[in-house]
């Protein structure tokens, strides 16, 4: 990888995992699931006009936004806002491998392959010994939201697969649109109009600068980066640099919120980490008669 991309990579890793800091510093300004909603509607509008339709079936659109755009980010930013931290839910949210690996094995009929199934193993071990913590005073139910979530990005991911678009970018502007309504309905039913009224009102430049981190920098830059790596080198040398995200994330918790990380929980990192390490690991033709060498492979971004 050129220098210059290798740079562009670890900038998209940085971008993600500071992304939950962002996250956790919105939520003092918004109800979660409005948050969510002008997120993604910063993100969509103006570059839906300018950049024209996605260059996949509609109906991949819809179901990725749903996913991804609604119940992947409508319950992360809840289960923050109900208490996880952002270092613990960067590093949780990861279950999303193992969740892309099972979606992809019961709907696309790929056959597990032993380092998978190991890694699968491995970290669902780690997760359990975050779910054992309770030292993190992270509430459980608020914990499990974020399995959820992961759950609904592994759908995504899968979706994402079988549409394969050739524009990553131009394919998240469109999926941004379709969360923005869905999420704001959603949020109007639960949070209130009230609640939504008094935030919008109160915005200020902390508000305003979550919001626009999120939709510029997280979303239009990260996945347009993204995108551009993954079309000028394989996916096997692009991939592995997600498993940094919650690496990133973990850093800047502890940075700028002074999120604690205990024994127990380095050890979770490490499982988790680790398993995920071994879902996306895989061998080539060659190495698979000959036994010399491995590739990761594309799972979950």
């Amino acid at each position: 990888m050129k220098p210059r991309d290798l740079l562009l990579a670890l900038a998209v890793v940085v971008a993600w995992g500071v992304n939950f800091v962002v996250i956790e510093v919105g939520l003092e300004n918004f109800p979660p699931l409005l948050f969510s909603a002008l997120r993604f509607f910063l993100a969509a509008v103006p570059a839906i006009f300018i950049l024209g339709r996605p260059r996949v079936a509609w109906r991949y659109v819809i179901a990725v936004g749903l996913a991804l755009g609604v119940a992947k980010f409508g319950l992360l930013f809840i289960a923050m806002d109900r208490g996880v931290p952002a270092g613990l839910a960067s590093l949780v949210l990861q279950s999303q491998v193992i969740f892309t690996v099972l979606f992809a094995i019961a709907v696309l009929r790929e056959r597990p392959r032993g380092a998978q199934v190991i890694g699968i193993l491995i970290a669902c071990l780690g997760m359990v010994l975050i779910m054992l913590d309770r030292g993190l005073a992270a509430p459980l139910g608020a914990l499990s939201l974020v399995i959820a979530a992961g759950a609904s990005w592994g759908v995504a991911n899968t979706v994402t697969r079988h549409a394969k678009p050739q524009d990553t970018l131009r394919f998240m502007i469109w999926v941004s649109a379709v969360a923005v309504v869905p999420l704001l309905v959603l949020s109007l039913l639960t949070e209130g109009p009230r609640a939504d009224l008094d935030a919008l009102r109160s915005i200020d430049l902390t508000g305003i600068g979550a919001l626009g981190y999120l939709a510029f920098v997280a979303t239009l830059f990260g996945f347009g980066v993204w995108g551009y790596l993954l079309r000028q080198y394989d996916a096997s040398m692009v991939a592995p640099f997600s498993l940094l995200v919650p690496v990133v994330g973990m850093a800047a918790a502890w940075l700028w919120r002074g999120e604690a990380i205990g024994v127990q929980q380095a050890i979770a990192t490490v499982l988790i980490i680790g398993g995920m390490a071994c879902t996306v690991v895989r061998r080539t033709p060659r190495a698979a008669e000959s036994g010399e060498r491995l590739e990761p492979e594309l799972v979950g971004r």
